[in-house]
Formats: structure tokens, sequence, C-alpha cells
């Protein structure tokens, strides 16, 4: 086993002494990069980079190269899942990700199969081993999954929604195979995970892009209730180490402490919660990972530091904060500003490790 160079993300979630705050953008390897859309282009499409392991590990990379990043996260989409239990993944241009077959019916989902990822997915565990091997023991490399219930909503809606309508009447009209829906989910996210954990991805995030659209007993019943059910079920231990889990709830800031007693190893955090606040509310029981606002780094580089600096602060000294973005980076970023928030982060951070 190739010993890790830089350790400081793993040692932050587990709430151990670091030098300085690690750093890592979601959505870090995307469109905001000029060598990626040349990536994209030579693959015909995203799906092209995403089903091929090779170009898979050379745009997880790409970021690495540029930047001094203390985290590599797998190229891959959360709806590969759905994919493979035989929706029929697409993308518009312009208008994200569609199935063609929805499930919509009790009928639907009786017939989905629970998603072996050994034998369905090889893909993606040919793409994690395959940058854990190009990594060189660099930094750690994230695995990740989309949650239940947000996998859910693409499946039913058929692609992106603005209010959830046929989901969300799922779960109230229909709720026993609302039920099964998320239950064979939970299956097929634990294996996956679990998969790309056997094949070398040091943490794991599972990514509830849509649980903050919920009323709160529904979220802790169909959002929160399934994770509990995966983190239960993950390995904890792999290589030597503990596999750090990260839960990322976007708008899920009333939730903290309900999603900390999942025995999840960290937080991630949007930016509509205050890091003090959830810090204070949290305790040591986990990390937080977050949280500034994406949208700032359209801002100078002189404001992105800024920015930096008001957040390090407001989480105070000592380990268990990594810090990235409260969501994906947009396209249109340029990536000098990019690269500007990253030197921040290790520049200012280090009087808050002592």
């Amino acid at each position: 086993m190739i010993e890790l160079k830089n350790d400081r993300f793993l040692r932050a979630l587990l709430r151990q002494p670091v030098d300085v705050t690690p750093v890592w953008m979601m959505r870090q390897a995307g469109r905001y990069l000029p060598e990626y859309r040349a990536a994209r282009a030579r693959a015909g499409d995203f799906m092209g980079l995403c089903t091929n392991p090779q170009r898979a590990c050379e745009v997880t990379m790409q970021p690495l190269e540029r930047y001094p990043l203390d985290a590599a996260i797998l190229f891959s989409d959360i709806l590969t899942i759905p994919d493979a239990m035989g929706l029929g993944l697409y993308f518009e241009t312009g208008e994200g990700p569609k199935f063609r077959k929805p499930v919509r019916t009790s009928k639907d989902v009786e017939a989905l199969p629970v998603v072996n990822t050994e034998n369905e997915l090889t893909y993606v565990i040919d793409a994690v081993s395959t940058i854990r091997h190009e990594l060189n023991g660099s930094v750690p490399l994230i695995g990740f999954s989309g949650s239940p219930w947000t996998l859910m909503t693409y499946m039913v809606e058929g692609g992106s929604s603005k209010d959830f309508r046929r989901a969300k009447t799922m779960l109230y009209n229909q709720p026993e195979v609302a039920q099964l829906l998320l239950d064979k989910l939970v299956l097929s996210v634990t294996d996956y995970l679990n998969a790309q954990i056997r094949a070398g991805a040091q943490a794991v995030q599972i990514f509830d892009t849509w649980g903050g659209a919920l009323s709160h007993e529904a979220y802790l019943k169909y959002s929160l209730a399934p994770m509990q059910r995966i983190v239960d079920g993950l390995i904890k231990e792999h290589e030597g180490r503990q596999v750090p889990v990260i839960l990322f709830t976007k708008g899920g800031g009333q939730w903290l402490e309900s999603m900390a007693a999942t025995g999840a190893t960290a937080l991630g955090l949007d930016w509509t919660t205050d890091i003090s606040v959830a810090r204070a509310r949290v305790g040591d029981t986990v990390a937080l990972q977050g949280n500034m606002d994406p949208t700032i780094l359209y801002a100078s580089p002189d404001r992105i530091r800024e920015e930096v600096g008001r957040i390090l602060k407001s989480y105070g000294a000592g380990s268990g904060h990594v810090f990235n973005l409260g969501h994906g980076i947009t396209p249109e970023v340029d990536p000098e500003h990019a690269g500007a928030f990253i030197n921040a982060v290790h520049d200012l951070s280090s009087e808050y490790h002592g």
C-alpha cells in the first residue's frame, strides 16, 4: 500500500490536528476548466467521460494538476445507479439529465432490480482503481453517491424538477410504493459505496441535493432515515484507516443535530447556515465541511480572500473543518478565481491550527 503524502483532509474529517485547513471543491472537475471542456469534446458527450475509466481518471486529475487541492473526487454522476436499473439515462443540452423510462407506478417500482455494482457498474469501480493508481498517494480519493431521496426525485419525475410534484405525490398518496423504491435504493447505494471503498475510495460523500425540498417530517422519514441505513451498512475501515462518511443535505441546516446522530463522520453545509452556529450546535460529534457561496467566485480575488478569512474566523481554532463551497462550482467561474480561493484557504488558515 502506497503511503499517503497529504492526509490532512482525512485527519480533519476525524477532527485530528492539521497544519492548515484542507480544501476541495464540489464539482472541481468540471466545465469551468478549459482542459475539461476539451476532454469532454474528445469523449463526444458527458456519459462518454463517465463510462470510460481512463477518461474519468484524466478529468479527475485535471484540477489537481492545476491547484494544490487536498483531495480528489471520483468523476462520475449521481444518476449511475438509476441508469444501471434500466431507466435509460440521457442528457439534453441545456436541460440536464432525463430518463427514457421514469418510475411512476407500483408495477414500475416492483420491477426495479437492486443494483449489483460489481456486475452492473464496473466502469465506476475501474475508474476508482485507475484514479487511485494515478494519484500515487498524493491526496485521498473521495467516492460518492446521490441519496435515495435525491435519486428517487429524478427517477419519478423523469429528470430535473422545480416542485417535485410527482415524487412528493408518491410519498403522500402511495407511501408504501415510495418506501419500496427507497428500500431498493438504500441497498443499491450501500453496495455502490462499499464497492468504491473496496476499489480504493478513502472517504465517501452522500449528496442529498434535494432533501431541503421536503417538510420537516418528510425529510426525517424519507431522506434522513434511508441515509442512516446506508451509514450503518458502510465499510468502516479499509487499508488500515477509518473511512469517513460525509452527509451533505442542501438546504439541510435545520436538521444538523439529527444528521449528526446518524453516525456520519462529517456534515456538509450549504452557504445558508453560519458555520459558527453549526459548530456550536453539533459540538465535537462531527466535523463540518463548507461552506462558501459558490457565486463569491465571480467576485475579485481580493473579495474572495476576504470571504475565506471570514468563514475561517467564524469556524475558529482547531481541527474538524474541511473548507469547501456550499454547493458545486459553476461553469462560468474564472479558473484563476478558483485558484485564489484555494490558495487563500491555505494561506489564512494556519493561524487557527497551533
